[in-house]
């Protein structure tokens, strides 16, 4: 059995800007799943940097507010919502509220350093 407590795991500032925890990743356990699993946190005022990546990616905002930017689209988001990302598509989001902006991260297949294209 394999459990994960977010208190527990480290804290990186990831490629994109935000503040990363990596949850579960198959690709540096041993778990049989596909996808990787991370809690990103975006603070106040800030964004991450537009990028896009190989795989497929889903957000679900667990709290916070902010603005989802996908290709040529923006849509304000917030908790509770889910938000679809295709592969290669150009992505960043932005916190636009008081607190931090956290949101769960799954990216199947599983993120992978060498897929992932920083835009600025």
């Amino acid at each position: 059995m394999i459990v994960k407590d977010p208190e527990n795991c480290k804290e990186i500032v990831a490629n994109d800007n935000s503040l990363l925890k990596e949850l579960l990743n198959p690709r540096k356990e041993d778990l049989a799943i596909s996808y990787s699993l991370a809690i990103a946190r975006v603070t106040p005022g800030n964004s991450t940097y537009q990028h896009k990546i190989r795989s497929s990616e889903v957000y679900y905002i667990i709290s916070g507010e902010g603005e989802m930017h996908i290709n040529d689209e923006v849509e304000k988001v917030h908790k509770g919502e889910t938000i679809y990302i295709p592969p290669n598509a150009v992505q960043r989001i932005k916190n636009t509220g008081a607190s931090d902006l956290v949101f769960l991260c799954i990216v199947d297949p599983a993120w992978r350093a060498e897929d992932e294209e920083v835009i600025e």
